[in-house]
């Protein structure tokens, strides 16, 4: 297809280079690939690493696989970062956090994101979404690493100087907890493979 067919009604990617765009359907959408980059690169502009998140995963599984590596751990968590829910939920939670920051929200929306309100629940219903294509384990992990909020988490939730990571420290849980998920279901997948190699 020839881009200038479609420039007059072009609504989709403006200012993208074109190797992070592409044609379908008469629209420029955004590729997979320039999405989960954007996503990565939103949470280490944040203060967040992949390493900070598999630290969270290696303590939650640790406890039940006595042989588990940070790189495994680490594998994992890119591994949950591949899917579309989270990188669309990163982008949306740290987006708001960042216009927080620049007091650009409207009120009372400013002051509920800003103030982290308590009985405002959005950052961790889109944390609790992304959480969805892993399982009911991801959601009770999550629920967990709310509550408890270990290392990275509670620092988010507790850094102060005008930052605000309202969304961020729900986000990190919700990858960890993915992260850990993903994990779990892989070990128990190799088990059955070494069982069932075993009996034949």
């Amino acid at each position: 297809m020839k881009e200038e067919k479609y420039l007059k009604s072009l609504t989709y990617a403006p200012g993208l280079p074109d190797d992070a765009t592409f044609y379908s359907a008469h629209k420029k959408r955004v590729t997979s690939h320039a999405v989960s980059e954007a996503a990565v690169r939103a949470l280490k502009e944040r203060g967040v690493t992949v390493s900070d998140i598999a630290e969270i995963v290696y303590d939650l599984q640790k406890p039940f696989m006595p042989h588990l590596t940070k790189e495994e751990c680490e594998e994992n968590v890119h591994g949950a970062l591949a899917k579309r829910e989270l990188q669309h939920a990163i982008l949306v939670g740290i987006e708001l956090d960042k216009l927080a920051e620049k007091k650009r929200l409207s009120e009372p929306l400013q002051s509920l994101v800003d103030q982290d309100e308590g009985l405002f629940g959005v950052d961790e219903t889109i944390a609790l979404g992304a959480v969805s294509s892993f399982g009911s384990i991801a959601a009770t992990t999550f629920g967990y690493l709310d509550k408890v909020k270990p290392k990275i988490i509670g620092k988010l939730d507790l850094e102060e100087g005008g930052r605000v990571n309202t969304f961020l420290d729900d986000l990190v849980a919700s990858i960890a907890a993915d992260a850990s998920s993903r994990l779990a279901h892989r070990v128990r997948d190799e088990e059955e493979k070494r069982f069932k190699k075993g009996k034949k």
